[in-house]
Order: structure tokens, then sequence, then C-alpha cells
């Protein structure tokens, strides 16, 4: 967020609602559990809309979200884009391209199909979180590799020490939510 944008209040409530679990899934990790955020429906809500009065009339076709397809889902149907899942290997029938990546913890490999989206698609990236921006770059990577142009990521959560948005090579990234 801009310093001349004015602060939403429901990004308090979301905020609240997010829990921070330390040493999980490995010592020295602080994960942001979005769990407890899906407990309350009301803050979900808020998380949905604000994304989605944000994106309304960005002329978005497709919406792609890496392996848990919570948030990009609802967005994509609300804003009439379809939704690609990116998904972990294995798990997509047919034809699918790949994209090796590292993790703040390890490394992941993210699988699409290939006639999921079409070259000249206007694309978002959704994800809960950005942390070192190894996910979102290796959405990015696929996408483009099929002639989409990714206008914009979306982050519920961004973790601003691991400098993931400096791996975005420019591409505007909306968050709702930081943790320093």
């Amino acid at each position: 967020m801009s310093e001349n944008e004015v602060k939403d209040p429901r990004i308090d409530g979301i905020k609240t609602k997010i829990r921070v679990v330390p040493d999980f899934p490995k010592k020295g990790i602080m994960f942001q559990d979005i769990t407890t955020l899906l407990l309350d429906p009301k803050a979900f809500k808020d998380t949905i809309d604000l994304f989605v009065e944000r994106y309304r009339h960005m002329n978005i076709s497709v919406v792609a979200e890496a392996r848990g397809f919570i948030f990009g889902t609802p967005i994509a149907l609300a804003i009439g884009a379809k939704f690609v899942p990116l998904r972990k290997p294995k798990k997509l029938p047919g034809e699918i391209i790949f994209e090796e990546y590292e993790l703040e913890y390890g490394s992941d490999r993210l699988e699409m199909h290939v006639e999921a989206v079409d070259s000249g698609d206007r694309a978002l990236v959704v994800d809960d979180l950005i942390a070192t921006g190894g996910t979102l770059c290796a959405a990015m990577n696929l996408l483009r590799r099929v002639g989409a142009d990714v206008v914009e990521c979306a982050c519920v959560i961004e973790l601003p020490e691991l400098n993931g948005r400096e791996r975005l090579e420019g591409k505007p990234l909306y968050v709702l939510v930081e943790y320093r």
C-alpha cells in the first residue's frame, strides 16, 4: 500500500485472524497460518471482497493460484475470469508444463495444463503469502511461457524482510497484510 492510499478498515480485521506459528514447518520459520482467517466468515469475505474490488474492472481473463486454490477461485468467479490451478507434480492429467523453484525452506515444482491459458490472456497470479517470491515467479514464468500477460500478483500476506517483491522483475504486487 502506498503512503497516499487510505488503509481500508477491513485490513485490521483480516490481520487479527491470521495466526503466527513459530518453528513450523521447521525451526526458525514463523509460519503465517491463514486457516484461522478461513474460520471467520466475515474476515474471509472481506479478504475476497478487497481483491474483487481491485480487479473487477481490470479485464483479467485468467486467475492462477498455486496449490491451495482458496483465494483465487472465488476471485475468478466474482470477476468473470477462468481459474487455472497450478499444481504440485503428478496431480494434473494430460499435457503439462512445469517450473521448478526455491522456497524459503526447500524447493518445489508447479505444473499447469498447457491448454489452460491462451496467448494474450490477461492473468492475475494469486497466492496466500509472498516470502522469497519463488512461487509467484514460478507461476509468472509458466503463464508467460504460454503467452499470457501477467497483469499483477496479489497476496494476502507479505513478509517484506525476505525480499520476495524484488524477485518479481518490477511486476506489480498487491498485498493486504505485511508482517515485519
